[in-house]
């Protein structure tokens, strides 16, 4: 713990709908730079919540309102249980990114529920939220967010790669940092988990198993989404409206669907790092612990991978947006237009407070 800090509890849900990350964030005051990950926890959604999330997308206007306050009780109820069960005296700040319900850049819509006022006022802390919209505003792409962290708390690597619900990476150059969306992952990959009985595919056992089609490998990777440059993002729309159609079509085992969709995962990711000399990519989220995952992308790339300790992998999100909303309440910059496309650089979120 640092003499002189500020402790921050950051929260993020994924689009994997895996359950909600908590972690308490301890930043010294005279350099944001220095932190430690005090407490972390994964709250894991029951099946109601994750059917209700799932079927978020499809709500009207009202029932959007009604889930949105829902889910800022949740979440408190969460942050109380947090703060119980580590017997935290001292927190400054919650910054919270909520659930994404849909994300399309190009209509100018974006939805993270999560009501901050809600959480402000049952916890009677100062509370940021709503990332995103202020940058939707600014004709950025809203996502993803993370890179500022990157660019801050991890110098010593020139590239942060995140396979969560999707891929996302960040790259380090001589005057700045750019990032974007790479592919889907978990969302694709769990969804065809599910049709053999499973949350997901433990350490990637049965993906391993199948056998890769062309095919399918070729069609997606043609896909018009690849085709484009960044800055760019994707939501589960995209998912829904594009990969997994198209998956369907071809009507194979689950095993040969996750080897193939595997396959393509990493070709992705080579494909968008394969122009650069060697270098170190830090790698986290819950697609690490997908071990056939992992090496088809060893196979592939010529860089360093280096998967970090399972508090860093597991949590280095939810500790980036307790630095975004450490930013926002200084009123300093924490969302860049040369990774969403904004018009300029902001310092983005709600604040709701006593």
């Amino acid at each position: 713990m640092f003499s002189n800090y500020v402790n921050v509890i950051g929260i993020m849900s994924g689009t994997s709908l895996d359950g909600v990350d908590l972690c308490l964030v301890s930043f010294d005051k005279s350099n944001y730079t220095k932190y430690k990950i005090e407490h972390a926890k994964t709250f894991n959604y029951d099946n109601v919540w994750i059917k209700k999330l799932k079927e978020a997308i499809s709500l009207n206007r009202e029932e959007l309102i009604k889930i949105d306050n829902d889910y800022g009780e949740l979440l408190t109820h969460y942050i109380k249980k947090f703060i119980k069960e580590f017997s935290i005296s001292k927190i400054d700040l919650i910054s919270s990114h909520g659930h994404t319900v849909f994300h399309n850049p190009k209509k100018k819509i974006t939805l993270q529920i999560g009501n901050g006022y809600i959480i402000n006022k049952n916890t009677k802390l100062k509370v940021i939220c709503d990332f995103r919209t202020q940058d939707i505003k600014y004709n950025g792409q809203g996502a993803p967010l993370v890179p500022i962290g990157d660019l801050d708390l991890f110098p010593n690597y020139k590239f942060c790669l995140n396979l969560g619900g999707f891929s996302n990476i960040s790259v380090k150059e001589l005057d700045g940092i750019k990032a974007f969306d790479i592919s889907p992952v978990n969302t694709v990959l769990n969804y065809y988990s599910k049709k053999l009985g499973l949350d997901y595919d433990k350490n990637g056992k049965f993906s391993r198993e199948g056998n890769v089609n062309n095919s399918l490998f070729n069609e997606l990777n043609e896909m018009e989404f690849y085709k484009r440059s960044g800055p760019k993002s994707l939501g589960i729309e995209f998912v829904n409206s594009k990969v997994l159609p198209l998956i369907e079509n071809y009507m194979l085992k689950p095993e040969d669907i996750l080897k193939t969709y595997i396959e393509h995962i990493s070709h992705q990711i080579n494909r968008t790092i394969s122009d650069f000399s060697k270098n170190k990519i830090l790698v986290t989220g819950g697609g690490t612990y997908n071990k056939t995952l992992i090496d088809s992308i060893k196979r592939k790339i010529k860089h360093e991978l280096v998967v970090p300790e399972k508090k860093l992998i597991d949590f280095k999100e939810a500790m980036i947006f307790a630095y975004m909303g450490l930013l926002k309440i200084e009123g300093k910059i924490n969302c860049l237009k040369s990774v969403t496309g904004a018009i300029k650089d902001h310092s983005s979120g709600k604040i709701f407070k006593n």
